[in-house]
């Protein structure tokens, strides 16, 4: 595949200074230009001023100049007429969401492991004569990268088509008239489009070490500000992995993750089709009704035009 992971975002909010506190709190270090990053990715969130939250901006990795020209005539045979192509990227604007898209030549991600983690299993005794490390661990959580973005669209097959025929995703899973997961690395998914009434940014996800790192990451969160709690502990059905959901200050909801499943041969995965009844959770607490709806969007749906993110 020569797409290899998801480089960064551009987040609109109406305020650049409380959200950028928020993600902070988080775990992102903010730079001197603006950007925040994370521990393996570099920088890999900007937040700018706009009227109400919206993603702006989507880069992917790709691998060289050649794959740019490829991606380029991809567009235009799906109707994206102008694609901007430079000597290192190419850019185009999905017009259901109204989301810039840049591919751009960049190295692949390396990260190195975490310190595996012996868990005491019935019959596999992997710790002996030692606490759990999770429970030593001190200091902020950090992410070690952007995982994937969830974008809500009017049109989700239009989207999808957008991402998968033009910059060359790979459906990795889809839910029933409603999703699809699509990756741009070996992770399950790095981006996923689902339908809605209102084309809007749901939420952003970054990877952490284990489940113990979640916890943390999020007790910290809320400690002080209970009102950023969104959903969690769980654990997804689709991609497998621990979650826990918190919400910025402009609505946007963040998720700490860790053990997504990874797909590093195409030939060997599946994708399927699952019903909506299965495919969001398999333990954990019911999501609130502000999860699957945020409460923003009928303020989003006010000013909804075609060309919204």
């Amino acid at each position: 595949m020569p797409l290899h992971h998801l480089n960064a975002l551009t987040i609109g909010v109406p305020d650049t200074k409380a959200v950028r506190g928020y993600y902070e709190d988080f775990g992102l270090v903010g730079e001197d230009d603006g950007w925040l990053s994370t521990g393996d990715g570099g920088k890999q969130l900007r937040l700018v001023p706009a009227p109400r939250r919206q993603l702006l901006h989507m880069e992917i990795g790709v691998d060289d100049p050649d794959d740019l020209g490829r991606i380029a005539g991809r567009l235009r045979r799906i109707g994206i007429a102008e694609p901007h192509v430079s000597d290192d990227s190419v850019t185009a604007v999905e017009p259901v969401t109204g989301v810039r898209v840049t591919a751009k030549v960049t190295r692949r991600l390396v990260q190195h492991p975490a310190p595996q983690a012996a868990y005491n299993q019935p019959g596999l005794t992997g710790r002996t004569e030692a606490r759990a490390p999770g429970i030593l661990r001190e200091g902020r959580v950090r992410p070690r990268k952007l995982g994937h973005v969830v974008i809500g669209s009017v049109d989700q097959a239009a989207a999808q088509r957008f991402f998968v025929d033009g910059f060359g995703l790979k459906v990795s899973d889809e839910v029933r008239g409603a999703a699809a997961f699509m990756r741009c690395s070996s992770d399950h998914h790095n981006v996923l489009v689902q339908q809605a009434p209102v084309n809007f940014l749901h939420h952003t996800a970054w990877q952490v070490d284990d489940v113990d790192e979640i916890g943390r990451g999020a007790m910290a969160m809320l400690e002080g500000h209970p009102e950023r709690h969104a959903w969690g502990l769980g654990r997804h059905f689709i991609g497998s992995n621990f979650f826990w959901y918190l919400r910025d200050p402009a609505g946007t909801f963040s998720e700490y993750y860790s053990d997504l499943d990874c797909i590093a041969e195409d030939a060997l995965w599946s994708p399927r089709v699952w019903e909506a009844d299965k495919a969001l959770y398999s333990w954990g607490p019911p999501p609130p009704p502000s999860f699957v709806d945020p409460e923003d969007l009928a303020a989003h749906m006010t000013g909804a035009h075609s060309a919204t993110g």
